[in-house]
């Protein structure tokens, strides 16, 4: 679904319960309608006096992000990479489990060697992300998979990957029931992610990028 201003709080794909007991019902009401609402309010108020951004997508503000005023330049770039990020991040998940398959479960084991190896490595770089920031699974234009630790709402796409999946480690995301033990959260996200999902955007990916190359 392509947006732009005035940009709304898209709804969940599922209820608010139904991650449970991975992601707790709790943390889903307030992520969404608290934390992600002031994200999509905050945008709207920054470019409300800018009409000539208004036809702007989220991926525009973010690529095109120098070409806007110097006043709200870094209110935009935090703004809409919360967004962006955000609603990414809840359609990567599902409460009906799905399994890594297809194009992504082979470019995964060409770049990771193995599942286990996979795990390892994303676990741990979630695990050491200081501060809060996103950890994102992308491709980049030959579909190789990269690991791409990022700070606060920062996204790949500035770097021309596509993103696959993203786990949000903000502590919002996981300190009312988790406080400060990330790495329980991390286990829990990944009984929840939505492989079907991310093997779709990883084939979307594949196709744009042989589109790309054909011209």
């Amino acid at each position: 679904m392509i947006q732009c201003y005035p940009f709304e709080l898209l709804p969940l794909p599922y209820l608010y319960d139904a991650l449970e007991p991975h992601i707790d019902t709790e943390t889903m009401f307030f992520h969404h309608s608290r934390h992600l609402k002031t994200y999509v309010d905050n945008l709207n108020r920054l470019l409300k006096p800018y009409p000539e951004f208004h036809e702007c997508t989220l991926e525009r503000l973010l690529l095109e992000n120098k070409k806007l005023p110097e006043e709200i330049r870094q209110g935009v770039w935090n703004n809409a990479g919360a967004v962006y990020s955000h609603q990414f991040f809840f359609a990567g998940m599902t409460p009906n489990s799905t399994k890594l398959s297809g194009k992504l479960k082979d470019a995964l084991f060409l770049d990771f060697k193995s599942w286990e190896d996979f795990y390892e490595v994303f676990f741990e770089m979630a695990l050491k992300l200081f501060g809060s920031g996103y950890l994102w699974l992308a491709a980049d234009e030959r579909g190789k998979l990269v690991l791409l630790p990022l700070p606060n709402q920062d996204t790949p796409l500035p770097q021309l990957l596509t993103p696959i999946l993203n786990l949000d480690l903000w502590e919002h995301a996981y300190y009312l029931k988790h406080r400060n033990l990330r790495a329980d959260y991390i286990k829990a996200w990944f009984q929840a992610v939505n492989w079907a999902e991310a093997e779709r955007r990883y084939q979307a990916a594949l196709l744009q990028n042989a589109l790309h190359t054909s011209r």
